[in-house]
């Protein structure tokens, strides 16, 4: 099969290409080849995004999200491959759950799912996980997510552990008793409007042990969904040291400030929280000078009934798989902060390269897995048109550039708009 006429991002740089796709595999590049397929004019092929931290929601929590809706959301944002995070029920802690998401995932057909397995059994932050067993069984990576492990010397093990099994520890970052409660970043509009506040703090110091830890035992570590300009700073500093570390942030991080608390959304209400202009700042600096390795959604739906509450009662989370693409290119292409390469590194890149995955860039003989994207089209998100079954999104109304208008996974199309 045959794409012509499209931007093709290959090498690091746009270049007008035609693309054979042989046995799932991107077998040439070049202009003019010969054979049935698909006219790309007017589009930019990116390699496949690889969102290295969603919640499918599946098993138990289906009134959420499945594999089935999560996959289609995934798709029709732009990714090829997904990674989902194990507090599911029953947790994901063992070489069986691990088996029922892959199986259920090649029933579903549209994406690429990779489990993450729980890093201690049913995310108890008591015994290690059997990581051996659900690396085997399809596990790229092992997470404590929604949470930390609160035992340094459990999570010193775990890294360890994981490391033999050519695995990383993801890490959620946020000391509890620090949190106690808080729902929103501590500041001026948690002041304003009454809602208990979180410190910077709270994430910092984690991700300061994590750090402490992975120079300590000279192994690598990933911090997940950094939103605070401290941490960023931590990582940089730690990465300037030689220090074994990556890390990721969200689009709602760098396009967002706690100023969007005032009305009290619930769908704004996310953990870590949405923090100050000087935290947005810094996520963009960051992700600019390479602190910031990805970006991720932190894809976390949820039903209407769990957001339709008191801000302090609703559940944390954004529905993020279907926007995340347009959000980052309008605040970080449009706005030159970012190259598209760049920006296709964070989003495909640099997730494939730290889990170890076949993908990430479109060269012959790689998967074929892209997506073709028309970057000048100016759409309005609207959550009532999201296949995902979370609505939860404080994007509503929003205009942003870049409409994903295929994607294709293992050379099959797999989203085609409309």
């Amino acid at each position: 099969m045959i794409f012509r006429n499209a931007e093709v991002l290959t090498g690091g740089k746009l270049q007008k290409a035609d693309l054979r796709v042989e046995n799932g595999k991107i077998a040439e590049i070049g202009k003019g080849l010969k054979g049935d397929g698909a006219d790309l004019s007017g589009l930019t092929v990116l390699p496949g995004f690889i969102d290295m931290h969603v919640h499918l929601r599946e098993p138990g929590f289906e009134k959420k999200e499945d594999i089935l809706s999560g996959s289609r959301a995934a798709v029709k944002g732009g990714f090829t491959q997904v990674c989902c995070m194990p507090n599911t029920k029953p947790v994901i802690d063992s070489k069986v759950v691990v088996s029922y998401i892959k199986n259920r995932a090649r029933e579903v057909n549209l994406c690429k799912v990779n489990p993450i397995g729980a890093i201690s059994v049913g995310q108890e932050g008591k015994d290690l996980a059997p990581i051996g067993a659900m690396k085997a069984a399809g596990a790229v990576a092992v997470s404590e997510d929604g949470k930390s492990v609160p035992d340094t010397k459990l999570m010193s093990n775990a890294m360890q552990y994981a490391a033999d099994f050519g695995l990383i520890c993801l890490c959620h970052c946020e000391d509890r008793s620090l949190v106690d409660g808080g729902v929103v970043h501590e500041g001026y509009y948690s002041t304003l409007t009454g809602l208990k506040g979180s410190l910077r703090a709270a994430e910092d110091i984690v991700i300061a042990r994590e750090i402490c830890l992975a120079e300590s035992l000279n192994l690598p570590v990933h911090i997940c969904h950094v939103s605070t300009y401290s941490g960023v700073q931590l990582i940089r500093e730690a990465k300037a040291r030689g220090v074994r570390v990556t890390a990721e942030t969200c689009p709602h991080y760098v396009t967002l400030t706690d100023e969007v608390i005032r009305n009290f959304d619930t769908n704004t209400k996310v953990n870590p929280p949405i923090r100050e202009e000087k935290d947005r700042l810094a996520i963009i600096e960051g992700l600019k000078d390479g602190a910031l390795d990805c970006i991720v959604t932190d894809h976390a739906p949820h039903h209407e009934d769990d957001k339709n509450v008191e801000y302090n009662l609703a559940a944390f989370g954004i529905s993020g798989l279907e926007t995340s693409f347009a959000l980052s290119y309008t605040a970080l292409v449009k706005t030159g902060a970012l190259t598209l390469a760049e920006l296709a590194q964070k989003m495909s890149g640099n997730p494939a390269r730290i889990l170890n995955l076949q993908g990430g860039e479109i060269a012959v003989g790689m998967p074929a897995d892209f997506t073709a994207v028309d970057l000048n089209e100016e759409w309005t998100i609207d959550s009532a048109q999201f296949v995902s079954k979370g609505k939860n999104t404080p994007f509503g109304g929003r205009k942003v550039y870049g409409k994903v208008k295929y994607t294709v996974v293992d050379g099959e199309i797999k989203y085609e708009e409309n």
